[in-house]
């Protein structure tokens, strides 16, 4: 079965291709949408197999385009993975391998923590070409609304990396200024130096997505580029109202406790109180939160097919890192996968990834081709500029012709470079997929997992032991990518206390 899906992938992309450069040649270029969820787990969406959050929206657009099941974040913890989606590289070259400013700011270390890690970027370069800018070089126009966090100062802002228009994005990582439930926060005010107050009980989500569709209304003969970067499902938890109550409903009809929903029983939960794990799927306020972002993607969809745009825009939908299931009140939960944001484990670092094109893409793929977010910027760059090479800087891969060949691609080899201690309980680590296997490091104690991901989706027995020959192959070639890439250097903590 497997021989005979690769196959036919190879078909359906070789057609997809053909079509795209049958457009290229009658010189309609493509507008390009990405949109960019916080912190939403790999499970959850309906179609990625939630059967607690609703996404009608997100689930009709993976039904008419691709859908990607081994999708990953360069990074568990957003700013690195967004720097990736806008240099097509690796955080490890873009030097932002924390969120910003990181949880060892100027140094400083919990005393469990027992080494200083290498410090992190607090911006993204502006020498970098972002995909923004290149667009912009292409003759488009550029939108961004919403999460930034990618420098701490106002000149690495949106409007310096290529972006025309910048509403939302700055400095933080989140909403602030949360008063209560229905202010601040996600609901106006929003103490956020680039996105004037709403009415009163505004919510961020559909206000953003009401940027995004006024901007798409305005648009005539110029091909855009437009970032909807949402920052749901980021805390602080709030939602509509109505919403809330629709999902306290059904939570009550599964009837779990606490007892069923958390456990805190390992070695790693200790050394914080909130660091637990959830198993269930059933968070009421998270849930209205998805159910009101997927509602305003659909409302963006809508907009594009009454302006006559959709038959020729790529959007690109995924998230920055796994669904937050270890800390912070633990909301979702990413089982099988293991673990959530901030960890290397498969729930830190897959995420959902649809891709569509209207009649240029198959509809109803489902592929298991590894991708990550840093080929986000060679397909877009490919889809604007048919004549786009990327320089050997840039990691990621045009997604499109890596599905033309999904047998060397599905053997292609990732890495991540995450050399922190997480808010979330994850400790220092890089890690290795090739093929099947995937090989995580461990700088503590510089002890290796590897885990055949194929078999044993969840993580759960390390196979190094057993299958030394494997493991030593892939860290030897992760040693040699961290010494070309200059992987930083750790210090020990001298407040450590073991």
């Amino acid at each position: 079965m497997f021989t005979f899906l690769k196959y036919l992938l190879a078909f359906v992309w070789s057609s997809a291709v053909i079509s795209i450069a049958q457009a290229q040649q009658k010189n309609s270029k493509p507008n390009i949408i990405i949109i960019l969820a916080d912190d939403l787990g790999w499970k959850d969406l309906t179609c990625y197999g939630s059967t607690f959050y609703e996404t009608p929206n997100l689930d009709a657009l993976a039904a008419k385009g691709v859908r990607f099941t081994n999708s990953y974040a360069t990074s568990p913890v957003c700013s690195p993975t967004r720097s990736s989606i806008m240099t097509g590289k690796n955080p490890i070259n873009t030097k932002v391998t924390d969120w910003i400013k990181g949880r060892q700011e100027n140094g400083k270390a919990k005393p469990f923590e027992k080494l200083i890690a290498p410090a992190t970027a607090y911006e993204l370069s502006l020498k970098e070409n972002t995909i923004a800018e290149y667009a912009v070089q292409n003759g488009y126009q550029t939108f961004f609304a919403g999460k930034w966090h990618l420098g701490e100062e106002e000149k690495y802002w949106p409007l310096s990396q290529g972006f025309q228009t910048n509403i939302g994005g700055w400095s933080k990582g989140g909403p602030t200024g949360k008063i209560n439930d229905s202010t601040g926060g996600f609901f106006t005010p929003y103490n956020n130096p680039t996105l004037p107050d709403g009415p009163k009980g505004e919510y961020i989500t559909d206000r953003l997505a009401n940027e995004c569709i006024s901007f798409i209304q305005q648009q005539k003969q110029s091909p855009f580029l437009m970032m909807y970067s949402l920052y749901a499902v980021h805390n602080p938890l709030q939602a509509p109202s109505a919403l809330i109550k629709k999902y306290k409903e059904k939570q009550q009809q599964l009837g779990y406790t606490d007892k069923d929903r958390f456990i805190k029983d390992e070695a790693w939960m200790k050394n914080e109180n909130d660091w637990k794990q959830r198993l269930v799927q059933d968070h009421a306020v998270y849930a209205a939160m998805i159910e009101n972002m997927d509602w305003n993607i659909g409302r963006i969809i809508q907009s594009l097919k009454e302006k006559g745009l959709l038959e020729n825009t790529l959007i690109i939908f995924t998230s920055d890192n796994g669904g937050l299931s270890t800390a912070e009140g633990s909301p979702t939960c990413n089982a099988p996968l293991r673990a959530g944001k901030g960890w290397l484990y498969e729930g830190g670092i897959r995420v959902p990834m649809i891709m569509y094109w209207k009649d240029k893409l198959q509809q109803a793929v489902v592929t298991d081709v590894p991708i990550t977010t840093s080929d986000i910027y060679s397909t877009i760059a490919t889809a604007i500029n048919k004549t786009y090479k990327k320089t050997t800087a840039v990691e990621g891969e045009n997604m499109l012709q890596l599905l033309l060949k999904p047998t060397q691609a599905v053997n292609r080899t990732l890495y991540w470079y995450y050399p922190h201690y997480s808010n979330q309980g994850g400790k220092p680590g890089a890690a290795i997929r090739k093929g099947n296997y995937k090989l995580i490091y461990n700088y503590e104690d510089s002890s290796t997992e590897l885990y055949d991901i194929a078999a044993d989706v969840s993580e759960k027995k390390n196979i190094a032991a057993e299958n030394a020959q494997t493991a030593k192959q892939l860290k030897e070639l992760l040693d040699k990518w961290l010494t070309v890439n200059k992987a930083g250097s750790f210090t020990l903590n001298p407040a450590y206390k073991q």
